[in-house]
């Protein structure tokens, strides 16, 4: 099963859920079919899931229920099959030992084999998540203490993982040695937040301190935090597709900020694919926008919001089913016809996965009237399938593995199509090239 979620977590503030709810709330564009949040007092642990969006699903009544000055909490969104309650988290395991809770963003590479194990070993499995594989062997590990038994288990595991535990009086967060997914630490007073981006920050008032670092595991206590490393050097393999989709425009990631690196992306994507004659740069909203603002700086031709979005659809790459997806795009983006009337437009989009998106964006745009509709794609090619936790599992799913630039052209509709190259992609982020996993273009894999 393949996910990409969001996690909040916080320790020592007296309104703990309420906190996990705004968390959950600004990181909302990370998943919107199921959020939960669980927490504990240092005695008991209390929890609230379902499925929906933060704001659907909690009010001030549930989170009243929600007692304890520590909470982690989580949104979630999933492939076709596994969008269920069962499979909505944070999950807690009711042990001898004491609840454990744990919230994932991630994908295991080697879930199969843990899954045939643990059944092998007698454990239970209740859900589809790998997350609560982690769990299963958390339990089953030989050291009563819960650090010792992440020493053991964590490395047991492969593949992406930002992970948050709730346990006793505990918060504990933890990255995978490669650093796929994002993971940062915060203050708000006296408390100590993790979240996977810096805008959960902002809108507890939290100041953000550091990154969780690729391979460590914090343990958050009455103590304050410690800090401990088990695994060996390795690769560093950040997801570069969050600054180009997952990650808000406001956010900073691997302590860079998403808003500025798009626009680098879109003033590369502009000297390296110009546009001879165009009236105007039209991004396709919202993550196109900033990649967009770029292009159009670069190129010195003007922008226009050729299209407008209504703001109470969710984004049609994290729905669970390509029906859903199409009903989404028509009634998610509609056009302003007096702007694009007889014109030669230049689309910026952030990505092209399927196709069949695009493909009816640029149809609506014919029918409004454009003259010209030239497109420029803010990354490389995808043609290779992404193990780590984004929505396109199969190459079968990705047009690019299968048609080539020109018959991409053809069937989306365009004058023209071009993508930003692969070294005009790591040369505008504003890390070393070499800490990004490109699998999902290059095909090599961490």
């Amino acid at each position: 099963m393949k996910e990409y979620c969001g996690l909040f977590g916080i320790y020592g503030h007296r309104e703990a859920s309420m906190q996990a709810y705004l968390g959950l709330y600004a990181l909302q564009h990370r998943g919107e079919e199921s959020c939960g949040i669980v927490a504990s007092n240092g005695r008991r642990t209390y929890q609230h899931r379902s499925m929906g969006c933060v704001s659907d699903v909690f009010n001030k009544t549930i989170l009243k229920k929600l007692k304890g000055h520590t909470a982690i909490g989580h949104v979630r969104y999933s492939t076709t099959g596994s969008s269920v309650l069962k499979n909505a988290q944070p999950f807690i395991i009711k042990h001898k030992r004491g609840d454990i809770a744990i919230a994932h963003n991630g994908n295991l590479t080697n879930s199969p084999e843990l899954r045939k194990k643990l059944k092998k070993n007698g454990s239970v499995i209740r859900t589809s998540m790998d997350s609560e594989l982690i769990l299963r062997l958390l339990v089953k590990a030989r050291s009563g203490n819960i650090k010792e038994g992440l020493i053991e288990t964590l490395p047991k595991v492969k593949g992406a993982y930002s992970l948050l535990f709730l346990t006793g009086d505990l918060l504990i967060g933890a990255r995978d040695p490669h650093g796929f997914r994002p993971l940062c630490i915060g203050k708000l007073e006296k408390s100590f937040v993790l979240a996977s981006e810096t805008c959960a920050l902002d809108l507890t008032g939290a100041k953000y301190v550091r990154e969780v670092e690729p391979g460590e595991i914090v343990i958050i206590s009455k103590n304050g935090l410690e800090s401990i490393n088990p695994f060996s050097p390795t690769r560093k393999a950040f997801c570069i597709f969050e600054f180009i989709y997952f990650a808000r425009p406001d956010s900073n990631i691997f302590t860079k900020n998403v808003y500025l690196t798009r626009k680098r992306l879109g003033r590369a994507l502009a000297r390296e694919h110009p546009v001879k004659e165009a009236d105007f740069i039209m991004p396709i909203p919202d993550s196109g926008m900033y990649a967009a603002l770029g292009f159009s700086e670069e190129s010195k031709i003007p922008i226009e919001m050729g299209m407008i979005r209504n703001h109470y659809i969710g984004r049609t790459f994290i729905q669970p089913s390509q029906h859903i997806r199409d009903f989404n795009v028509k009634i998610k983006l509609n056009p302003i016809k007096g702007i694009l009337k007889d014109k030669k437009i230049v689309v910026v989009e952030d990505s092209i996965v399927r196709g069949t998106t695009s493909k009816m964006r640029v149809r609506t745009l014919r029918e409004a009237g454009a003259k010209e509709v030239h497109m420029r794609v803010s990354c490389p090619p995808l043609i290779s399938p992404c193990y780590y936790g984004i929505d396109f599992p199969t190459a079968k799913e990705l047009v690019a593995s299968e048609h080539s630039i020109e018959e991409i052209r053809k069937f989306i509709g365009l004058d023209s199509l071009k993508y930003l190259s692969l070294d005009g992609m790591l040369n505008s982020m504003l890390l070393p090239k070499e800490t990004f996993c490109t699998a999902c273009f290059t095909k090599d894999y961490p």
